[in-house]
């Protein structure tokens, strides 16, 4: 990797470990079901153009759009109000270990005992996280996080498996399945959503564009980029400078204080999912 395309990996992470820290500014003032409809309607506004029937792939685009836009996203941003952001980035690292039990059972792949060493790692690490004292505050969010993670999975198996879609169009449908779902659910569940939006400051509005065109467009399209570059061996390790960032930008700019046990299974659940990143990368790059 060129040093300008490393530096770029770099800048991607960057984004996406500040997106959690814009994010939870932003949910102190919207509901988490209003903050999700707001960010997927300002991608429909700008992605609408992309919108292509694929003949014959619509079934999969659309458990595809369901799993990674209203139902994963949906859990998540609940989570992620509900939670510390730091503990969020480190336990939406699951999604690694789901997808690759998932593809066991459904792409009949075969998983060797380093990955497994991986996924064991993964599981044990979010679970020292769990039996921190300080986390046991925010359990119920940490469980909306693991299960958004476990929603993410299913897209990834079948995102394994489409062909001829370009991330743009992907991305387009996601958000016009989600926009309309998150705002009607958000209409159920939550109140004054006119007077929140109308109340909203500069800062409050600044994590919905942030998470919506930084993340969801610089930072998908930016690796799509890379990964037509260059061996997915060579980016998925890089990929895991997201939570760090997220956990120095939460120490540093939200005051989250990070206790040794976090900070001992976020080392756990981290060098696991590397562990199966690599190995599951390899496996896909050179596999037949």
């Amino acid at each position: 990797m060129t040093p300008l395309h490393l530096g770029f990996m770099v800048l991607i992470n960057l984004i996406w470990g500040f997106a959690l820290i814009a994010a939870k500014v932003s949910l102190d003032h919207f509901p988490p079901l209003l903050f999700a409809a707001l960010r997927f309607t300002l991608i429909v506004l700008v992605l609408f153009p992309f919108l292509k029937i694929h003949r014959g792939r619509m079934k999969e685009v659309i458990i595809i759009a369901l799993c990674a836009g209203p139902v994963g996203f949906g859990f998540f941003f609940v989570g992620l109000a509900l939670s510390n952001a730091s503990v969020v980035a480190v336990t939406s690292q699951l999604g690694v270990p789901f997808a690759t039990i998932m593809s066991i059972f459904f792409l009949k792949e075969q998983v060797h005992w380093r990955r497994w060493l991986g996924i064991s790692l993964s599981f044990l690490g979010v679970m020292i996280i769990s039996f921190d004292p300080a986390v046991f505050t925010y359990i119920d969010g940490l469980l909306f996080v693991v299960a958004s993670a476990l929603v993410g999975s299913v897209s990834t198996i079948f995102q394994r498996q489409l062909k001829n879609v370009g991330v743009f169009e992907l991305q387009a449908w996601i958000a016009i399945a989600a926009a309309p779902l998150m705002l009607g659910a958000s209409a159920i569940f939550e109140r004054d959503l006119l007077g929140l939006v109308l109340t909203a400051d500069l800062l409050d509005w600044a994590g919905v564009f942030y998470v919506a065109f930084a993340s969801s467009l610089v930072g998908h399209a930016g690796i799509y980029y890379l990964l037509q570059r260059y061996e997915v061996t060579q980016t998925a390790p890089l990929t895991l400078l997201s939570p760090v960032f997220t956990v120095f930008f939460a120490v540093m700019l939200l005051g989250e204080v990070l206790t040794s046990r976090m900070l001992v299974g976020a080392l756990v659940a981290l060098t696991g999912v590397l562990i199966v990143s690599i190995r599951q990368k390899r496996i896909v790059a050179t596999g037949p």
